[in-house]
């Protein structure tokens, strides 16, 4: 079964901590993302996390939802997830990277590695594209987001 892969990478103007506060905190996640209606917090052991995303109804209506699990590693700037209930996806990986970058700001880095099951109601590479577009627009709405949070948090 070929696996679909999509990187997307975006820079955010605001500090590390910052950055990382806000885009590893899961239960916020509605507030970040548009397309997440709930993030439920399952479970949380040391730097884990496992929760339930839920999806705002697509245009038939069909609310997808799914458990993940979440792994942060802030002393290498590394997130790895995986989805547990996989639903139409064979499997789900994903990686976050975080970059601090000379003269300020941090890059948010996203790679996912995904095949679809043979039933799904898509191929592997219509989800690639499907996952790339998403992921850019996704990408920018939260850098807007964070950006506009740690303008607020700033000192003054």
């Amino acid at each position: 079964m070929p696996a679909g892969r999509t990187e997307q990478s975006i820079r955010i103007d605001a500090p590390f901590p910052e950055v990382w506060e806000q885009t590893n905190d899961v239960a916020a996640w509605p507030g970040l993302f548009s397309e997440y209606a709930t993030a439920d917090i399952l479970r949380t052991e040391g730097n884990t996390v496992t929760f339930r995303l839920t999806m705002h109804p697509d245009e038939n209506g069909k609310v997808w939802s799914w458990v993940s699990e979440r792994t942060a590693d802030r002393a290498t700037g590394v997130v790895r997830a995986r989805r547990v209930e996989t639903g139409p996806f064979a499997f789900m990986n994903i990686e976050w990277t975080y970059q601090d970058l000379a003269g300020g700001g941090v890059e948010l880095l996203w790679r996912q590695e995904f095949a679809m099951k043979p039933q799904a109601p898509v191929d592997t590479d219509w989800m690639t594209a499907n996952i790339g577009v998403n992921s850019a627009q996704q990408l920018a709405l939260i850098r807007e987001r964070v950006q506009e949070r740690a303008r607020v948090r700033a000192p003054r």
